[in-house]
């Protein structure tokens, strides 16, 4: 009933822009666009190895409103601020073949369990009723992928891999305890900022063009 890292997001204010900032900074070529139709976004994704994957994920001009808050903050005036600039790290999601198990272990701080679908895949996910990631995206997001298919089996090997995760919290002691709650005491490294000082997040990617970090 633990989770293992699943892939990253990282968000964009307009998905033309930010795939060519990354694929710039990367020095590789992203996937083809796909959608979430029930949540009105885009994305394109980026393998980091054989089970993980990178999404660069932003709100879809053509789409139709969602029926809910938007995932990972995007509808909220500080998250699009955020990432008006350039694309920004919203947080990660974790891989379980538990959710409901997984969920209940947090009390349902997570928020509630969803369907969703994009062409050939399915998943279920949580979602927090306000959309904002939990602890500014610190506590991942769960996934359970439902049938056999899963990104990374159709995305190519680029030569990106991640290496690992570090953040920084006013009480990192709270952060710690919910990793541990999901199996992911070793997730990333924590370190303490002073109380009210904010929450902050970066993952190292090693591409060929050497490692890079993606800040939140």
């Amino acid at each position: 009933m633990t989770a293992t890292l699943d892939h990253l997001v990282l968000g964009t204010s307009d998905l033309a822009r930010g795939s060519a900032w990354l694929e710039r900074y990367f020095g590789v070529t992203l996937s083809p666009v796909g959608t979430h139709i029930r949540m009105g976004t885009h994305n394109r994704l980026l393998s980091l190895g054989p089970d993980c994957y990178l999404e660069l994920i932003a709100l879809d001009p053509a789409g139709q409103p969602p029926f809910m808050k938007r995932w990972f903050g995007l509808d909220t005036a500080d998250v699009r601020e955020r990432i008006a600039l350039r694309p920004r790290l919203l947080g990660w999601v974790a891989r379980t073949n538990d959710i409901e198990t997984l969920s209940t272990k947090t009390g349902g701080l997570l928020g509630g369990i969803h369907h969703m679908a994009r062409d050939d895949f399915k998943w279920r996910i949580t979602i927090p009723e306000d959309g904002y990631a939990v602890e500014a995206g610190l506590i991942p997001t769960l996934i359970q992928w439902d049938g056999p298919l899963h990104p990374c089996d159709r995305l190519p090997d680029v030569g990106c891999r991640f290496e690992w995760m570090e953040a920084a919290h006013p009480n990192p002691g709270k952060v710690a305890y919910l990793l541990g709650e999901l199996g992911l005491e070793n997730a990333m490294k924590l370190t303490s900022t002073p109380p009210y000082s904010g929450m902050t997040m970066c993952a190292y990617i090693r591409t060929p063009d050497g490692v890079k970090a993606l800040m939140s």
